[in-house]
């Protein structure tokens, strides 16, 4: 439900304030993440509500362009919803992440791990319209990004029949990932990113044309399904969950395991982690099952749900969330998480330590 109150931010009204001051003091919880205290609420909420008047236009462009939510009008519902997502979460991260890297002084880069349909993406397209306002170069980094290149997928393809899907770890150029992260770090120019088209080679997908970043980055946005994610105790891995059910998928899960070794360089490039973690990993499923057929009814190809179920399936026997998100979200490794419930809104915002006091859920 949104804030009644929201809309009048935008306007030269003040008298939102009061009840902006107490929603954000309601949840214990949020107001600790985001540093706000009864000292300094009135202080937060007047810098939030000019930069939400400074990010609106652009935002509400992105909206209608990205998230296709016409018309552009505050009293749109689904734009008012959204915006109360801007509010709540995409405004205090920005501002957040915006001191860490004023307190850093040096190019910040700031992990976000989530499973398909948690909204990564475009969490990393909205901070970066916010951080652009307040003076920050951004680049939107995703793992996608640092494929090996088809070729070098079909050699290792070759070596590993279980590599079929690109993804699971082993599939990356970890080598090009740490040269771009250390030259963004050293304030070199130009730097090369590599970019993918998923659609190349029949939807093998291929690097294509990389951008070449000419000004210094200020702060990296560095999304993907496992960015940040740890090898496990082997021991783990004998007994693990379904769908890792054959002698076979264990072996895979383990020698997945082993490739996140590998990773650990490029993990310890993150300045913060923050986790986009559903309440049931199971929701990636039916929210995989969604998405295929607005395609197809949209006249677009899309895979079966049988397709969906073996290709989601795969993926939990390279890296189950129950074995590998789990164990994170309560671990140091991780600044922020933040709940997805079933319908893609954003549940509880909590830091591992108060994960670790109620223990995995």
């Amino acid at each position: 439900m949104s804030s009644e109150w929201l809309s009048q931010v935008l306007t030269t009204d003040t008298s939102w304030q009061v009840s902006a001051q107490a929603a954000a003091l309601a949840d214990p919880l949020r107001a600790k993440v985001f540093n706000i205290t009864s000292d300094n609420v009135a202080e937060v909420i007047q810098r939030r509500g000019d930069l939400l008047k400074l990010v609106f236009p652009n935002f509400s462009q992105f909206c209608q362009t990205t998230l296709k939510i016409q018309p552009p009008e505050v009293r749109c519902t689904e734009l008012v919803e959204v915006l109360q997502v801007l509010w709540d979460l995409w405004l205090p991260l920005g501002i957040q992440i915006a001191a860490q890297r004023q307190q850093l002084g040096k190019p910040f880069v700031q992990g976000i791990l989530g499973a398909q349909g948690t909204g990564k993406t475009t969490m990393s397209r909205i901070l970066g319209l916010i951080l652009q306002q307040l003076g920050y170069r951004t680049l939107s980094l995703s793992l996608d990004d640092l494929y090996k290149t088809y070729s070098e997928r079909l050699a290792l393809l070759q070596q590993d029949s279980r590599l079929l899907w690109r993804g699971p770890p082993g599939t990356h150029d970890i080598h090009l990932a740490l040269i771009v992260l250390d030259q963004i770090h050293q304030g070199k120019s130009p730097v090369i990113v590599p970019r993918f088209d998923k659609s190349a080679h029949g939807g093998a997908g291929d690097r294509t044309t990389p951008e070449v970043i000419t000004n210094p980055i200020d702060i990296v946005l560095f999304e993907g399904w496992f960015v940040g994610v740890k090898p496990i105790p082997p021991k783990v891995l004998l007994t693990p969950p379904p769908p890792i059910l054959t002698d076979v998928d264990k072996q895979f899960a383990s020698d997945m395991n082993n490739q996140l070794k590998d990773y650990l360089p490029l993990w310890e490039r993150l300045d913060s982690l923050i986790v986009l973690y559903p309440t049931d990993y199971r929701y990636s499923l039916a929210w995989r099952k969604q998405a295929e057929r607005q395609m197809i009814a949209a006249g677009k190809s899309g895979m079966s749900d049988a397709e969906i179920e073996e290709f989601v399936n795969y993926f939990w026997r390279s890296l189950h969330p129950e074995l590998f998100i789990n164990p994170l979200i309560q671990s140091s490794s991780v600044d922020l998480v933040i709940e997805i419930n079933a319908d893609h809104s954003f549940g509880n915002f909590r830091s591992p330590t108060s994960l670790r006091s109620r223990g995995s859920d």
